[in-house]
């Protein structure tokens, strides 16, 4: 989900499209930085013993988060697919 928002952010920003983003050294510098720490972020709680189920209450479900970030997946090769057949960026600025 931060990936989505911050290919869309980039593209908005500077111009740049998702496939010039990952290609760089800086894109993807920042992108392993970024995975890294939120996978460590994620993790903390469960080694500690916490359950995502104890965490989940109304919106905040498991299972909201789940599909939220199912629906980033999507949207993010989306962004790439739509680059590569129209050779643009998505974000037209």
């Amino acid at each position: 989900m931060v990936g989505f928002m911050a290919a869309l952010s980039v593209e908005a920003a500077r111009g740049g499209g998702l496939l010039d983003q990952a290609g760089s050294g800086a894109g993807l510098g920042w992108f392993l930085t970024t995975a890294a720490v939120f996978s460590v972020a994620s993790l903390v709680p469960l080694l500690q013993g916490q359950s995502v189920e104890s965490k989940s209450s109304g919106v905040w479900s498991a299972d909201a988060e789940l599909w939220n970030g199912r629906f980033a997946m999507l949207g993010l090769v989306a962004l790439a697919v739509t680059e590569f057949i129209t050779g643009t960026p998505f974000v037209n600025v």
